[in-house]
């Protein structure tokens, strides 16, 4: 049986949180939200999740070291970022590692779809 591919939004604002969750289920997506990369984390091995969306910068720690420790530990789940704040050297550098995706709020709703499709298809 083919199961529904599942996102995980880690945004520590609640009103984007709520907006993504509504925005990727009404695609036919599972949707996990988390209000930290510490949340994440804590829950990250008992859920299964086929591409992480987080905020880069948030209270404790930010999207980009939460990239870096699942690179570290080998967690192939495609990440795409989304940020309040344009970092031409993050973007750069994230990209270069492997992110599927940076975007500045507020985006496009299709915009973000589209990048969720393409990593998926991977």
């Amino acid at each position: 049986m083919h199961r529904s591919k599942s996102i995980a939004v880690v945004e520590d604002d609640a009103s984007l949180r709520a907006a993504m969750e509504n925005l990727i289920s009404s695609h036919g997506l599972n949707v996990y939200t988390f209000v930290s990369a510490e949340a994440f984390l804590a829950q990250r091995a008992h859920i299964e999740i086929d591409c992480l969306i987080t905020d880069v910068q948030m209270d404790g720690m930010g999207g980009v070291e939460l990239f870096h420790i699942l690179l570290k530990i080998g967690v192939p789940t495609p990440v795409i970022f989304i940020t309040a704040f344009e970092d031409e050297r993050i973007h750069k550098k994230v990209m270069a590692a492997g992110a599927k995706g940076f975007f500045r709020k507020p985006f496009e709703s299709q915009a973000i779809i589209d990048c969720i499709d393409h990593a998926l298809t991977r």
